[in-house]
């Protein structure tokens, strides 16, 4: 199949918000903001909060179309600064390098999953990290080598998805998560 890759900006808000809506808000109504350092009025029910941050250029993702202009996935990305890491406690137990770009959460459509789109998105906020400038990205994601992983768990991609775009293994801080970082270099 074949996707395009856009930004998620306020033009592409609706399709966006589509894709979260067929799929239960993702995660039960996530909408994607649990990473956020600062996700506004918190007050604000998800969506809202999400929709504001992406309205004013404070929410950052590569958003998946396919062939009909559907959003089918995405993966959000952002200064450290605006974003918050999974297993921070073992994390800052030996902090690595401090990166200047963290990609947070990669979703795919559950009608599309084991059909690209995580490459895709991963793709996209890459692309999009290296014409903002590149520098060290990190994430922290799940080995699925030798396991049967629940999908639940693999919001963040799979290292082996990250190694196969040059991210190395730093160290690991759970019992099937790693950090996993890559020195990009600008467009």
């Amino acid at each position: 199949m074949t996707y395009a890759i856009t930004t998620l900006d306020a033009s592409t808000w609706e399709p966006f918000a589509d894709l979260v809506e067929r799929n239960n808000g993702i995660f039960g109504g996530c909408w994607c903001i649990g990473f956020h350092t600062d996700r506004g009025d918190p007050d604000l029910d998800n969506r809202t909060a999400k929709e504001q941050l992406v309205r004013t250029g404070r929410a950052h993702a590569a958003l998946v179309l396919d062939e009909d202009g559907i959003a089918r996935g995405w993966a959000q990305f952002g200064p450290k600064v605006d974003l918050k890491i999974k297993h921070r406690i073992e994390y800052e137990k030996q902090p690595p390098p401090t990166p200047g770009w963290r990609i947070t959460c990669i979703f795919t459509d559950k009608t599309h999953r084991r059909q690209g789109v995580a490459r895709a998105a991963l793709e996209g906020a890459l692309d999009q990290i290296a014409a903002r400038g590149g520098g060290l990205v990190e994430a922290i994601s799940e080995v699925t080598d030798g396991r049967v992983a629940q999908g639940r768990f693999l919001f963040s991609g799979t290292v082996e998805l990250f190694e196969q775009y040059d991210f190395a293994r730093l160290r690991q801080v759970g019992k099937h998560a790693w950090i996993v970082h890559r020195d990009l270099p600008p467009a």
